[in-house]
């Protein structure tokens, strides 16, 4: 990973209109957001899985959220985890409506899906409890999605929502327990 620096001078430029600050900011943290689809999307049993797409799909939403003030490096990796999240769900609500019939078009033969049928209910309804979290409780809530859909590390939660490693790791604890007993899963 780039110096700590390098990448606060470049968001600092983009959140203050430079377009031309993240086209030189993501280089620096392609690789990242590789890993981060990787680890998302190495849980899925179908290897026809595009991790490249995935990432593209993010810069594209990054492009867009440009308005947005970057405070800080893990400020920024858990705005890609949100986009991340909403590109997974969007996916998956688009799949499970086709499947249904619902504006079913053709898919071009090189289209290949981001995640099989299996794993499209599982991914609406980790999003759907994540969001009756967020009405309970938005930290946790934000640091479940920073761990399911960025991948990212307790560390960088912790600098991401500006709180102590200490908290990050009780909450942690405490939002597994209730998103289990939500869902009706093992929380570990």
């Amino acid at each position: 990973m780039p110096q700590e620096g390098d990448l606060t001078v470049l968001l600092r430029r983009w959140t203050e209109g430079d377009a031309r600050a993240l086209d030189d900011l993501m280089p620096l943290v392609y690789e990242r957001f590789r890993q981060l689809a990787r680890q998302r999307l190495r849980s899925e049993p179908d290897s026809s899985l595009n991790t490249t797409s995935l990432v593209h799909e993010m810069y594209l939403k990054l492009v867009d959220a440009s308005s947005v003030r970057v405070q800080n490096r893990g400020h920024f990796l858990g705005l890609a985890s949100r986009v991340m999240r909403h590109l997974l769900v969007d996916h998956a609500r688009a799949r499970r409506a086709a499947k249904r019939g619902y504006a079913a078009r053709p898919l071009p033969l090189d289209e290949v899906p981001w995640m099989p049928d299996e794993a499209i209910d599982s991914v609406i309804e980790l999003d759907r409890a994540l969001e009756r979290l967020a009405h309970i409780d938005e930290r946790r809530s934000s640091i479940l999605e920073q761990r399911y859909f960025g991948g990212l590390s307790l560390e960088e939660v912790a600098e991401a929502l500006d709180v102590s490693l200490a908290t990050v790791k009780r909450e942690l604890r405490t939002a597994r327990a209730w998103l289990a007993a939500e869902l009706g899963t093992d929380p570990t």
